[in-house]
């Protein structure tokens, strides 16, 4: 039964606020307001309180006066939708709400609130959700209101508004370092009678500066300090320290001793300490945002995937870089390749594969004049398509990255070593301020405390590990080595065998000798090209480029075949080509391997496509199998296996005519036997095997080849220098250590004057930005200096 009452104290089951006023009670539960208690009601109804079981009051209060009928707008619905089809849709809302455990579990959770709602997914990093939804029982407004009833209000802006509230977080840091730096030198200019000794001599302009520096503290702590306090109650709220909490503590004390000693004329105070650490802090903080922004900002938006997209330009097809792709743009996509840019299809038959984007295996048919969606792929005959909205390397990023969205609750060494430095950081401070009340000297005592708290803050500890990564992701990217995200590099570091695929891996589609046996006419030639058109497989790239006909027929009924070939219907013709297992039947071929080509059951002969060995390769190899087991998992027939055993040792295992599922059986079973496999292939045949290994590289030459399963593009002239990728990703973890060595050298020393209160809580303020940016020039430098080691630069 529900009742109201008013109560003097209380905290709400739901957002742990305190009820001052109205005391709503259901289960026996509090509410501080009618939305706080509804959310529960909505939980509770759906079999959903496991919500609470993560977290004591995950919840934040509502505002349930938002209003959102422009989302009924379909000229709006276009720019906010990531993708629509007939009966769902997809979209990505920026949370700011999203904090915790539990945030995550709900989210998630979605459909059972409401059935319409299939698919959710979290970035935490990000405070990102993307939901996919039945747009025929849910419309998308329905879809924001109810995250607004259960607490989870997105930031809408028809911008890119991750960006957009970045920018907003960077101008108000700058606007409250602006506010305590203007604070802190008005109060260092009253304070130099302090300074010089010289507040005797006139004792009633000592009581009015004393007053003016406690004024200016004022906005230093409500308003510049404010985060630090808002994070250490959050902190505090949910039986957690984080790294605010001690700030804000000292922070807090610096300020009561600062109005004590003023208003009861006891002293100056600290005031010139107060303003003087919450100025250094931001500082401190605006350092490692920029840094940080820097690396993400090269990542997301100057580098590009090796990607070269086929564009037609006067009927004629060119490779153009991704990021150079404008609005008008015609583009032609072949068998297995992925869609860049929203685009509209503007010939062919469209089979799209969307579970990149939805996560739902059917493929999609589109017809002429519907618009393609960035992200899908193409299963079937070449399309061609026109842009009709800027490719975004951010969003087939974060298609990418997908599979990581889910936040780690696992906590990382990071996190571990920053906890438990909080708590020892604490005791030492307490323990010294003890120690010199109890000697009388509550100067000392003061100044021990706030000191130990500020230098020896963990923050810096925990900058190593992303800094050092991120920068290494950086020189990667530099030399055509493009790795998902930090994780990666750590998976890359620990790997101990090495699997390659061959074609478009070992060997490069550039150059290759290619000879026919049988016979075509000029007719027969361009049937052939019209087929071998639409794949991307490297062999029938080669073939096409052989024969150089620029004149194609239509083709219906295409389909490729993993590892077989490819074959459909050109001019009225039924058209294979490919190994003897996709032919209709049995032939004598001179060889055994090559393309063989069968037109209307007739066959016509066989390329054989003697493939060109990546430069350096001997050499490479030779690297590797000092550091790595070496496999070769291939699909092809073995008439490339004495050449390969000349590059390999004898120990080395080489299999020819592999399946996909054999590929990523065999790895599998590696993987059993406790080794760590990075696969090396070209994504076409090898998806499988590519995300079943520890660290999947798709290698790529001038093709979009982008496949989501894998941890890192490989661009094929930087293969030879993947030991030195290797290598580089193991100076990194060792960088790390150091890193974390140097951190608790600087806090030891600190701590040891601080401890005495020799050190004037200022300087140590004044080493903690100090800190900070000596570890980021250090993983910098040192990154620098391991990648140049390591020829990387």
């Amino acid at each position: 039964m529900e009742q109201q009452k008013i109560i003097e104290a209380s905290l709400c089951y739901h957002c742990g606020e305190e009820i001052a006023t109205l005391d709503l009670v259901i289960d026996d539960k509090h509410f501080c307001c009618a939305g706080c208690k509804g959310v529960y009601q909505i939980l509770a109804n759906n079999n959903m309180c496991a919500y609470y079981a993560y977290n004591d009051t995950p919840g934040k209060r509502l505002n349930l006066n938002t209003h959102f009928e422009y989302l009924d707008e379909p000229s709006l619905l276009k720019q906010l939708l990531n993708y629509q089809d007939e009966t769902s849709s997809m979209v990505t809302f920026y949370i700011p709400a999203i904090h915790c455990s539990s945030c995550i579990w709900l989210l998630e959770h979605l459909y059972k609130i409401d059935a319409a709602i299939f698919n959710s997914r979290i970035d935490f990093l990000k405070k990102e959700v993307s939901i996919s939804f039945k747009h025929q029982e849910i419309s998308l407004r329905k879809l924001v209101e109810t995250l607004v009833q259960i607490g989870y209000e997105p930031a809408i802006n028809l911008q890119d508004f991750v960006k957009e509230n970045s920018n907003t977080v960077n101008k108000s840091l700058i606007l409250k370092i602006a506010v305590s730096g203007f604070c802190m030198g008005n109060v260092m200019l009253f304070s130099f009678p302090e300074y010089f000794g010289l507040s005797n001599l006139e004792p009633q302009f000592k009581a009015l500066f004393g007053w003016l520096n406690l004024a200016f503290s004022i906005p230093v702590v409500l308003f510049c300090a404010k985060d630090y306090f808002l994070s250490a109650y959050a902190s505090l709220k949910h039986k957690h320290v984080n790294l605010d909490t001690p700030l804000a503590l000292i922070i807090a004390v610096l300020f009561l001793r600062t109005a004590y000693s003023v208003i009861f004329n006891d002293g100056v105070g600290f005031a010139d300490t107060l303003t003087g650490l919450v100025f250094l802090l931001l500082m401190g903080k605006w350092v490692k945002q920029r840094t940080y922004h820097h690396i993400s900002f090269d990542r997301d938006y100057r580098s590009y995937f090796p990607i070269a997209i086929t564009t037609l330009q006067g009927g004629k097809e060119k490779p153009k870089a991704i990021n150079e792709l404008a609005i008008g743009d015609r583009l032609w996509i072949r068998n297995g390749e992925l869609v860049p840019a929203d685009s509209i299809l503007m010939k062919g038959d469209a089979w799209l594969d969307m579970s990149f984007v939805t996560g739902e295996t059917e493929p999609k048919h589109k017809v002429l004049g519907e618009i393609i969606y960035a992200g899908g792929k193409q299963m079937g005959e070449g399309i061609e398509i026109e842009v009709v909205k800027n490719a975004s390397q951010s969003y087939l990023t974060s298609l990418w990255n997908k599979e990581n969205y889910k936040a780690k609750f696992k906590q990382n060494f990071n996190d571990s070593v920053a906890k438990v430095f909080s708590i020892v950081v604490f005791v030492i401070a307490f323990s010294a301020m003890v120690y010199w009340f109890y000697y009388g000297n509550s100067a000392k005592a003061w100044a021990a405390f706030t000191a130990v708290i500020i230098v020896a803050c963990p923050c810096v500890l925990a900058l190593s590990t992303p800094f050092t990564l991120s920068a290494i992701l950086a020189v990667f990217d530099k030399k055509g080595f493009y790795v998902k995200n930090t994780d990666a590099v750590e998976d890359l570091a620990s790997c101990n065998s090495i699997v390659f695929d061959k074609t478009g891996t070992l060997t490069t589609a550039e150059n290759a000798i290619i000879s026919f046996t049988g016979n075509l006419t000029d007719e027969d030639k361009k049937i052939v090209v019209s087929l071998l058109n639409h794949s991307s497989h490297p062999l029938s790239r080669q073939v096409l480029k052989h024969l150089s006909c620029n004149q194609f027929y239509p083709i219906t009924q295409y389909k490729e075949v993993l590892g077989k070939g490819i074959r459909g219907i050109v001019n009225q013709q039924m058209v294979y080509a490919g190994n003897q297992s996709l032919l209709p039947f049995a032939i004598k071929a001179p060889e055994k391997s090559g393309v063989h080509i069968v037109i209307n059951e007739q066959y016509k002969g066989t390329f054989i496509v003697a493939q060109q060995w990546r430069p350096n390769l001997a050499k490479l190899i030779t690297k590797l199998t000092t550091q790595f087991k070496l496999k070769v998992l291939s699909g092809d027939t073995n008439k490339d296996e004495q050449a390969l055993q000349t590059f390999f040792s004898p120990l080395a295992d080489i299999s020819f005519e592999q399946s996909p599922q054999e590929k990523l059986t065999a790895i599998t079973q590696q993987q059993q036997n406790g080794e760590k496999v990075m696969m090396l292939g070209d994504g076409l045949n090898d998806a499988g095997a590519l995300k079943q290994s520890d660290f999947g590289i798709a290698i790529t030459d001038n093709v979009n080849n982008f496949t989501p399963g894998c941890d890192a593009i490989l661009k094929g002239s930087s293969l030879s220098l993947l030991p030195n990728f290797h290598q580089l990703s193991k100076d990194g973890l060792k960088i790390i250590k150091i890193s974390f060595a140097i951190a608790i050298t600087y806090n030891c020393v600190g701590l040891y004057y601080a401890v005495q209160g020799t050190l004037y809580p200022l300087v140590a303020a004044v080493l903690m930005p100090i800190s900070t940016i000596t570890i980021i020039s250090f993983t910098t430098i040192a990154t620098r200096f391991f990648a140049s080691k390591n020829k990387l630069l």
